[in-house]
């Protein structure tokens, strides 16, 4: 595939401070896939948080979700697509640029400015993403907490287009740490994990499955926010 973005084409501007979302190029790659982009017909489109390691398929948290999603669907069902300090980007373009080269983890971001521009932001791309692909997924998940889950919920209420949103929120308070710098924990945690394939096999109609997650991968995760 051809980049989205040129290299004689790219800004100098850096990609790893807290305005990453304003960035001219995240702008761009973000506008081309919203505008330009096919998306696959799938089964159910499963969205996920983007990660620090890149690309994102290959980072801890996306390993992890991927035993969970493909241990109860086949790859032709469903269609991965990542958002957050991404923007939207379909993860099979995950090896593109920018969106395999900037740092920055939103989840430690504390300028309340930055924080309520890119919920504002991020819920009008993921509106424009669902509508953009109304036709394309016969069911939708997302897999999602703090403002990647607030910007996901605002852009549902622009839309009329279900989405399944999980961990479920009295999972959510069940897990709350007032002491830790990011007070949901880790999307890796067994009791989120379990929600999240319950919400699969309910949505394609499949008998539920345990999940089973190693006690070492489940508390040793910073892959996409600092605790």
């Amino acid at each position: 595939m051809e980049p989205i973005i040129p290299e004689d084409e790219r800004s100098d501007k850096p990609l790893d401070t807290d305005e990453i979302i304003y960035h001219p190029d995240m702008k761009r790659a973000n506008d081309w896939i919203l505008d330009e982009y096919e998306p696959p017909e799938r089964d159910v489109c499963i969205f996920v948080p983007c990660a620090k390691k890149k690309p994102y398929h290959e980072s801890p948290s996306h390993q992890t979700f991927d035993k969970v999603i493909f241990g109860l669907l086949n790859p032709e069902q469903v269609h991965v697509v990542v958002f957050g300090t991404c923007g939207v980007t379909p993860r099979e373009l995950d090896n593109q640029y920018p969106f395999m080269h900037y740092q920055f983890m939103l989840g430690k971001c504390d300028v309340p400015k930055i924080k309520r521009d890119f919920i504002k932001m991020e819920s009008e791309r993921l509106a424009r993403y669902l509508e953009k692909t109304r036709y394309k997924y016969k069911h939708r998940i997302a897999y999602c907490i703090g403002d990647f889950r607030k910007a996901m919920e605002k852009a549902v209420e622009m839309v009329d287009i279900d989405v399944k949103i999980v961990p479920k929120e009295d999972t959510i308070q069940k897990n709350i740490h007032l002491d830790k710098k990011f007070i949901y924990g880790s999307l890796n945690q067994k009791d989120y994990l379990q929600d999240f394939s319950d919400a699969i096999t309910t949505k394609m109609g499949l008998e539920k499955k345990t999940v089973a997650i190693d006690k070492e991968h489940s508390e040793n995760d910073n892959d996409w926010y600092l605790f």
